[in-house]
């Protein structure tokens, strides 16, 4: 069951990234942190906005780290509070999915964290400062998402540094892949608006799926499953 936490959270952070209000401005946004032009497509540039995309995970990932640690240390020891944990996390689960899909308003999650930093002449650190506001709640997008994680990472204490490291690798994956590819992501942002027309829809159900599975402890079902088609195959 471990692994497949693990992998859920892994699929958290890439879809955090693909989410509409993250992936298209990120490869404009990475060469102006990294002082290129998006239109550059010289080695140099391409390693610069490497490099900052680098900086970037790096301060997302330690708070995303940190946050996994904290969760840790809180003392749930009965069975009982785990059970009560595990079912109201789902159901926060649910309304995180309920609300990517438009069904309501949260105006916390709605609530834009900015940084007033001069990005320019601090490149580097601007981009870790970034990454770091960027994990502490930037849009409605990472908001859901990112609360789901957190509650199974509350639901399974002895793992929690892991799924949020594991969290910080699938979102900074592909971080790393834009920010060396950032030209060519540019023309793939162009040619995604079915997709990104559809994304909260298929997350927000997805978050149902996973809410319901977290309050009836069946996510090991998902191993299941998957180990029985392997062996049918």
């Amino acid at each position: 069951m471990d692994t497949v936490n693990i992998f859920i959270a892994f699929i958290a952070g890439f879809l955090t990234f693909l989410s509409p209000c993250v992936f298209p401005i990120i490869p404009g946004f990475l060469s102006y942190l990294a002082g290129t032009s998006i239109k550059d497509n010289s080695s140099k540039a391409r390693i610069k906005n490497l490099i900052t995309a680098i900086f970037f995970i790096l301060g997302a990932g330690l708070v995303f780290s940190t946050l996994g640690i904290l969760i840790s240390l809180i003392p749930l020891k009965t069975a009982a509070i785990k059970k009560t944990i595990s079912i109201i996390g789902g159901l926060f689960i649910i309304l995180f999915g309920l609300f990517t899909l438009g069904t309501f308003k949260i105006p916390f999650l709605e609530r834009d964290i900015k940084l007033n930093f001069n990005f320019q002449k601090y490149r580097y650190l601007g981009a870790f400062l970034f990454g770091a506001t960027f994990a502490a709640g930037w849009s409605p997008c990472i908001g859901p998402i990112l609360g789901s994680i957190l509650t199974i990472a509350l639901t399974k204490q002895a793992i929690a540094f892991v799924l949020m490291l594991s969290f910080s690798i699938g979102l900074g994956v592909p971080f790393l892949i834009t920010g060396f590819f950032a030209h060519e992501a540019i023309n793939l942002i162009k040619k995604s608006g079915t997709f990104m027309k559809y994304f909260n829809i298929i997350v927000g159900l997805l978050l149902i799926i996973l809410g319901i599975l977290v309050i009836t402890g069946d996510i090991a079902s998902i191993a299941n499953f998957s180990y029985s088609f392997n062996v049918l195959k």
